[in-house]
């Protein structure tokens, strides 16, 4: 992963803590990413739960997204 991914990443997880992504769409893909990185698994919990949870509904994949 290179550093420019690193960081765009690192924003986001900042935007979405501090509430500042602009939609529910944003906030799927956001976690459809952390999903196929693996990182919703490493950070504290509630994101692992969070990513359950949308997988669980359907809005999510539980892996790499075939549509990205």
């Amino acid at each position: 992963m290179s550093l420019p991914k690193n960081h765009d990443l690192l924003q986001r997880i900042i935007d979405f803590e501090e509430g500042n992504m602009e939609s529910e769409q944003e906030v799927i893909d956001f976690f459809q990413d952390l999903i196929n990185t693996g990182m919703a698994w490493r950070l504290q919990g509630s994101y692992g739960r969070t990513a359950a949870s949308l997988i669980d509904q359907g809005l999510v994949t539980d892996g790499p997204s075939v549509l990205h």
